[in-house]
């Protein structure tokens, strides 16, 4: 897969695979249907695996030549060990995580730096909506409040205050709509948080 194929397929993505240096060993939670894993394989020359609970995405995994473990994130990261990865993915995955702070000291003790993603609560159509007495309900939040997997709701700052405290240094921070960078009001104008984070020098 190429970058514009990427591009094509979740503009978010090819934002984000920027920020993954060439030839990295990666692990990608909640993998999906593999297709960043797939581009940081043929693109970039990276090496690694993901971990994907859906039975009805490891075919697709397994189609595009990914490795898969099929397995919850929280479980999965029990089992690898520390420094395994140069870079550690959660893109659009942390939100439906039971124990978010667990996993966020998981994805620190396995690997080197990471890069995490989720819908950004304070988005403003979010705001509007429970303004006007109801749930959100949006491209990035695309669930009912009774089908939704999202089990967490956060914004940019009150994660980043979460990963300081788990050991994680934020190196860069963006608010992406539409897979473009918001500049200007990026928590008010931005329906998606992405961080690139580094272990921070105490904790290491």
């Amino acid at each position: 897969m190429n970058f514009k194929q990427l591009q094509a397929l979740r503009a978010d993505l090819a934002f984000i695979a920027h920020w993954v240096r060439r030839g990295s060993h990666v692990l990608d939670l909640g993998c999906g249907d593999g297709v960043m894993m797939d581009y940081l394989q043929t693109d970039k020359k990276c090496s690694g695996y993901g971990i994907e609970i859906d039975d009805a995405l490891i075919p697709e995994c397994v189609r595009r030549g990914v490795s898969v473990i099929q397995q919850d994130v929280e479980s999965g990261l029990a089992i690898l060990a520390d420094d395994a990865f140069d870079t550690v993915l959660c893109l659009s995955a942390l939100q439906m995580m039971k124990n978010v702070e667990g996993t966020l000291r998981g994805i620190a003790r396995v690997g080197n730096e990471a890069i995490v993603s989720f819908p950004n609560f304070a988005y403003w159509p979010h705001r509007v909506a429970l303004l006007r007495g109801r749930m959100p309900v949006s491209k990035s939040l695309p669930y009912e409040w009774y089908d939704t997997p999202n089990l967490r709701c956060a914004t940019i700052y009150d994660f980043e205050e979460l990963a300081n405290k788990v050991g994680l240094e934020v190196v860069e921070r963006v608010a992406l709509n539409e897979g473009a960078p918001v500049n200007f009001l990026p928590n008010w104008r931005g329906s998606l948080a992405v961080f690139r984070l580094k272990k921070s020098s105490a904790a290491q």
